[in-house]
Order: C-alpha cells, then sequence, then structure tokens
C-alpha cells in the first residue's frame, strides 16, 4: 500500500509525502502505482519548473518513496500558482483513493 500524506498550512498545501508500492499489480506494470506516481511527480514538476520554486525533495525509486516541502519564502505569485498545481494534484490522488483505497492510503492534515 501506498500512503500519501499532505500537509496543509494556512489552507495551502506546505508538504507531500509518497511511501510504499501500491501492490495493485506486478512491479512495472502496477498501473494504479504508475497513475499516482505520474499525478505526484508531474505536481513536483511543475512547482519546480512553472512556479519556479527552488525547493528540496528527497526520491528513492525502491522504496516507492517520494517527499517534498514548499518554501515558506515563496512569493504570492508562486504561491498562487502552487496552489493550483497542489490542489489540482491533490484532487486526483483523492480520485485514485476513492476507486483505489484498498491500495492507496490519503491523509490530509
Amino acid at each position: 500500500m501506498t500512503s500519501v500524506k499532505v500537509v496543509k498550512q494556512n489552507g495551502s498545501i506546505a508538504e507531500v509525502t509518497c511511501d510504499g508500492h501500491t501492490g495493485y499489480g506486478v512491479e512495472g506494470e502496477d498501473i494504479v502505482c504508475a497513475a499516482l506516481s505520474s499525478i505526484v511527480q508531474t505536481a513536483m514538476l511543475g512547482v519546480l519548473s512553472i512556479a519556479g520554486v527552488n525547493m528540496q525533495f528527497e526520491r528513492r525509486d525502491e522504496d516507492g518513496y517520494l517527499r517534498f516541502v514548499i518554501p515558506k519564502d515563496i512569493s504570492k505569485e508562486q504561491r498562487a500558482i502552487c496552489d493550483n498545481i497542489l490542489d489540482t494534484m491533490l484532487l486526483g490522488v483523492a480520485d485514485l483513493n476513492q476507486g483505489f483505497s484498498d491500495f492507496i492510503e490519503l491523509e490530509v492534515q
């Protein structure tokens, strides 16, 4: 099972952690894991490239682990772009969680 933890501060997503493999299918052919990974990694790339936020992230593919934290000292414009990207990510993750709750655990704090 993949655990997805989304931490909000002041109504905005500040941190995202994904940990584990979904176990839906065989490694390399797991469509649920691939869908979840694509949603979260695309959001992270959007924050880095579209919003221009220089953030630290940690990724360990073998463990199915990805964690990133949005810095607190970003501009209002960057925060607005991050909100759009990350809120859309959360919609996608929540939808996957709804359809595959035996394989994805979602916690929003």
